[in-house]
Order: structure tokens, then sequence, then C-alpha cells
């Protein structure tokens, strides 16, 4: 799968009774335990309608899910409305065939009609202009240059129609440069972040995501990432370098406690130095 990462943000622990079939390792489909555990599409569309009722007097129509992986995204995005369009593109032919194998299962005809998941480089691979490009879950973070990192953003921009607008996000705190695991219980099974290593020189870092059952066995290593942690001011003066006429970042809000974040994300010029966070970054064309 490729460069496909945890949101830092918890998600509430899940009050369902452990199923069978996650009780174990060699019974559990790596991919499927990802979806249930990293990736939150129905908030990700959310988020891109939030952003155009706020900037764009029309709500998109199309989208572009870079590195897409399962295209879970892209999925829930023909499934929000009837004209909806969604391009998926990744460069493993195997994530990409277990995607395409369960489309039956998750859309109708209709609906898959209006997806299409591309074998490709997202650097080289030729769309129709979309209203919206979305690199998620810091995919983007495995661009270890300034030149590859601006080299992706203006092939982003030229896919973008006249109005489009680019979501991505970023991760950062003082505990993303340590070299640390976290835990995280889920439906029958528990997710390990692993930051493996982290090279304060250089910015890179080597992170893992293992998965551990109740029966003792573990999926370790079941993903790996090697990229470079970018900062928010990195990001946002390439997005400029590439053409991009403005960009936003878009921070979380906290929870009645201020200890967790509570999934709304708002603009704002000025972040809290906790020990971890996630944002969006919005680009404009």
């Amino acid at each position: 799968m490729t460069a496909r990462n945890i949101k830092i943000r918890k998600p509430a622990k899940s009050t369902k009774k452990p199923r069978g079939r996650w009780l174990s390792a060699a019974s559990s489909d790596p991919l499927v335990l990802y979806e249930k555990s990293v990736q939150d599409p129905h908030g990700e569309v959310e988020f891109i309608d939030q952003v155009w009722k706020e900037r764009r007097p029309r709500l998109a129509r199309t989208i572009r899910e870079d590195f897409c992986g399962t295209a879970l995204v892209a999925k829930a995005w023909v499934k929000e409305r009837p004209r909806n369009v969604a391009y998926g593109i990744d460069l493993d032919p195997r994530v990409l065939d277990w995607a395409r194998e369960r489309l039956s299962q998750r859309l109708k005809p209709a609906q898959r009609r209006r997806l299409h998941l591309i074998e490709g480089d997202v650097l080289k691979v030729r769309t129709p202009p979309v209203d919206t490009v979305i690199a998620l879950n810091f995919s983007y973070f495995l661009f270890k240059t300034r030149e590859a990192l601006r080299r992706y953003f203006r092939s982003v921009h030229a896919h973008l129609a006249r109005d489009g607008i680019f979501i991505c996000d970023a991760y950062g705190g003082s505990e993303s440069f340590e070299e640390m695991k976290e835990e995280r219980d889920c439906d029958g099974f528990t997710y390990v972040w692993d930051q493996h290593m982290y090279n304060p020189v250089t910015g890179e870092v080597l992170n893992h995501i293992h998965f551990k059952f109740p029966d003792r066995t573990e999926l370790k290593n079941a993903f790996t990432y090697d990229w470079r942690l970018w900062t928010l001011p990195e990001i946002r003066e390439v997005m400029q370098e590439a053409g991009f006429s403005r960009s936003t970042v878009y921070w979380e809000g906290t929870d009645e406690s201020g200890e967790e974040g509570n999934g709304e994300f708002s603009p704002t010029e000025k972040g809290d130095a906790c020990p971890g966070w996630v944002s969006y970054i919005v680009a404009e064309k």
C-alpha cells in the first residue's frame, strides 16, 4: 500500500464486542484493519464540502484522490451525490485490485461508473481537470526534497479546474519528533503506531503500523512509511512556489476537556504548541 498512515487524532473507543474474525493475525486482512483503524471517509467528504461552501459559490463535483490505496474516500464521494465523479490514483496494483474486487459490494452500478481507479504515478498520470485534488494521511510526505515536493504540487495545480482547491493534511507537535509507540483499542484488535526512527539532520522519519490481537498474535510492520516530516510553513511556502494563489491551515478544535480533538476544523493563523496535532492545508488555484 503506497504511503498511507494514521491520523493522530484518536477516534472514540469502540463499545462493540470484538468479532471472532478479528481475534487472530492469521484470519485478518491488513487492508480491512487499516480502513477500520485509520480512515474516516465520511469525515473527509464532509470537510471537502465545508471548504467549498466557505470558499466558493458552489459545491465540488469532481475529485482526484492521490495515493488512494483502497480508494475509500473516492468511493464515499461518488455515493454522496448522484453527479459526483472521482478518480483514484495509486502505484500499487495489488491494492487497486483489492479495491476493484469489492466495488460490487460497496457501490451501486451507477456509482461504479462514476469512479475511475488508475494505476500509476501521481506525477505522470493525466486526468481531466477536477474541482479538488486530495492527498490525505500525509501520503505526499514521501517526497523528501523541496524540488520533489514542488514538482508534485505543480502537477496538482495543473490538474485542477480554474477555481480548483487542493486539500492535504499534515501532522506535528513535540511528540512527532520522538521515537515512540502508541496503542489504540479498536473493534477486536489493537492498532499500534510506531515512530521507529527520526533523523533531526534530514527530517526523515521511518514509521510502522502494527496490529495486535487478543490471542497474542500480531501483524508486525503491516505498513511502513519512509518519509520526511514536513512542517506547515515549509508546505505552504512550496505551495506558493508551485503557483497556488493562497493556502490556509485548518486547525482542529478540542473537546470539553481540552485534551482531545473534536473533529471540527476551522481556518487559523495560530495553532497550539501541543504534543500532537493534525491539520488540513487548503490551497486555492
